[in-house]
């Protein structure tokens, strides 16, 4: 009954009473095994409950709980800034902490409106930036989102992401089997981009909101609850050019993608773009609330003092997680078992998609893959093979997730703590999955 007193807002995908984690497991109190290729929603990227970080949360917790930034600097906040500067690019020197990646993308907007003295922002279809009222009028992944919560704050302005499997140009052109193809040569181009997405944003510059008015273009450098998209390299290089041609900032939302998810410790490492603002959570601090949005120095001094703040952010035990975090993520190179695991998870699954229409694109970069069901017959989305592949996983142990715009997409977000092994078992109750609902 104890659940009754839980808001039933909290869209529930399982209905698994947890007990405790271990790596990539989860127990419920039955004692039931689950692996967890959840990972939190993008989060305990190094696997739950790693021994290292708990004893950096314990402590902290011993000596001080909160220290409220405005009145005291603890050491672990400081501690905090050498680390994320040594995996930053170096000109994002400056970093401003929050609770939760909603709060930083909001942070990062209202930074780049102070830092250029403009009103708009350019998002994109099929983004998230999160659920608060300024982050869900960039967010355009889904209408649940945003359905009876309008009107949003105005000056936001959507372009169409490159999408290379749904992208208009090459669904007149290319088989869906090209299409398929063309998407798995995305992170490196395969010289095939058509350039589509980043011109529709210099027509968005000409139509609806002026470079002079334009604040900001705010992207995912993989797209993550819109549908686990890997762009063009050139899609993303493209909008720092237009970003430079119009004196607009380029803000990264790294909320899902950061602290080894793709490979890297950030996906702009894989296409050699630095942002004028980053933003990042999640991974940051292995489940514990702790986002950061990171910055030139020169932006940071436009932001008055006093403009913007937060009682919470930096959280002491939270920093001192952090700092544990990417500490441990370089000991034990998680960024570069992420990217192996991932390559084995993407070689296995698209083994399966050769013997299974249902899976229409198989696409990612390090672990954050997905698989994108359709109907066999038409080639339309469907969230109803998407919902049974993971319901069947679930009754066999094995945690997914769906995305995109159509709930058609299932995603693969193992803790980086994965091995091989677990990852070949995890395939081998996906492909019985597919036998079974296939």
């Amino acid at each position: 009954m104890a659940k009754e007193h839980l808001s039933p807002v909290w869209a529930r995908a399982f209905d698994i009473h947890v007990e405790r984690g271990e790596g990539i497991y989860l127990y419920d109190k039955d004692g039931r095994r689950y692996m967890d290729f959840t990972c939190g929603i993008g989060v305990t990227n190094t696997g739950h409950a790693h021994p290292r970080i708990v004893r950096a949360i314990q402590e902290q917790a011993a000596r001080l709980l909160h220290g409220q930034i405005g009145i005291a600097i603890a050491d672990k906040v400081l501690e905090l800034t050498d680390e994320l500067a040594s995996i930053c690019p170096p000109e994002l020197d400056t970093f401003f902490f929050s609770n939760s990646g909603a709060e930083a993308v909001e942070a990062a907007i209202k930074l780049a409106k102070q830092a250029t003295g403009r009103t708009n922002v350019i998002a994109f279809e099929g983004s998230f930036h999160g659920r608060t009222h300024l982050t869900m009028a960039l967010t355009m992944s889904k209408t649940s989102y945003r359905s009876k919560y309008q009107p949003l704050p105005a000056g936001v302005f959507a372009a169409p992401y490159a999408h290379c499997y749904h992208c208009p140009v090459a669904q007149r052109t290319l088989s869906a089997a090209e299409r398929a193809a063309l998407s798995a040569s995305c992170p490196n181009d395969g010289g095939r981009c058509c350039g589509y997405a980043p011109e529709a944003v210099r027509f968005l510059l000409k139509t609806q909101t002026a470079p002079q008015e334009t604040a900001a273009i705010i992207v995912e450098p993989v797209l993550g609850e819109g549908g686990y998209v890997v762009p063009p390299a050139s899609f993303l290089r493209a909008l720092r050019q237009i970003c430079d041609e119009h004196g607009i900032l380029l803000i990264f939302d790294e909320v899902q993608t950061g602290f080894g998810r793709t490979g890297k410790f950030f996906a702009l490492e894989h296409v050699g773009v630095v942002p004028d603002i980053l933003v990042m959570a999640k991974g940051l601090a292995s489940g514990m609330p702790l986002s950061c949005v990171a910055a030139r120095r020169e932006i940071m001094q436009t932001w008055p003092p006093g403009s913007h703040g937060g009682t919470y952010g930096p959280n002491v035990v939270s920093a001192a997680a952090a700092v544990e975090t990417i500490r441990v993520m370089k000991d034990e190179r998680l960024p570069e078992n992420s990217l192996a695991r991932g390559q084995q998870l993407l070689q296995g699954l698209r083994a399966l998609q050769r013997d299974f229409p249902i899976l229409g694109d198989v696409r990612g970069l390090g672990c954050m893959v997905a698989t994108e069901l359709i109907d066999p017959h038409t080639g339309a989305p469907s969230k109803h093979l998407a919902q049974q592949l993971v319901k069947h996983c679930a009754d066999h142990n094995l945690l997914l997730l769906t995305c995109g715009s159509y709930e058609n997409v299932i995603r693969w977000i193992p803790p980086l703590v994965v091995n091989e092994a677990q990852i070949d078992e995890a395939l081998q109750i996906f492909a019985a999955a597919l036998d079974q609902v296939a």
